[in-house]
């Protein structure tokens, strides 16, 4: 994780709500310390009803769920990670409060996840879950954030 990998980054803001609190800068630097390879990726912040169009005709759930991976690359042998990462910004800052953390370190929480998700991890099974959320808290404790699961 101390390598920097290249890293192309789009960020979007169709919900403007997190726009100056979750910036390009912050962003990006989440990012960079969960990649494990070179990356092509966008986060797009959508409201509630996006959130959950795309979750149901993605997933079959009929819900906004706090992120959405897109990885268009995890099972291929691309040397280059391309995915689109969907935060929905109603639910992010409902679970924060409901957590009670500050909406940036659980929005960075979630970049991480998602990048991960991105990288081809996963926690459907037990042990890739301990093994997801272990990385998880080490790349978070690097940006000097606490361990989420507590």
């Amino acid at each position: 994780m101390a390598v920097k990998n290249k890293l192309t980054l789009s960020v979007q803001y169709p919900d403007p709500r997190l726009q100056e609190l979750l910036t390009r800068p912050l962003l990006r630097k989440t990012v960079q310390a969960a990649l494990f390879f070179p990356a092509e990726l966008t986060l797009r912040f959508v409201d509630a009803e996006e959130g959950r169009t795309l979750n149901r005709e993605y997933r079959g759930k009929d819900y906004a769920t706090n992120v959405l991976t897109f990885a268009y690359t995890e099972d291929s042998d691309a040397e280059v990670t391309q995915a689109d990462l969907i935060f929905c910004t109603e639910v992010l800052e409902k679970e924060a409060a409901e957590q009670n953390k500050s909406v940036i370190a659980h929005a960075q929480h979630l970049v991480v996840h998602g990048v991960l998700h991105a990288q081809g991890y996963d926690h459907e099974e037990d042990e890739e879950a301990e093994e997801m959320e272990a990385l998880e808290i080490q790349i978070l404790a690097g940006l000097g954030l606490e361990n989420p699961y507590e």
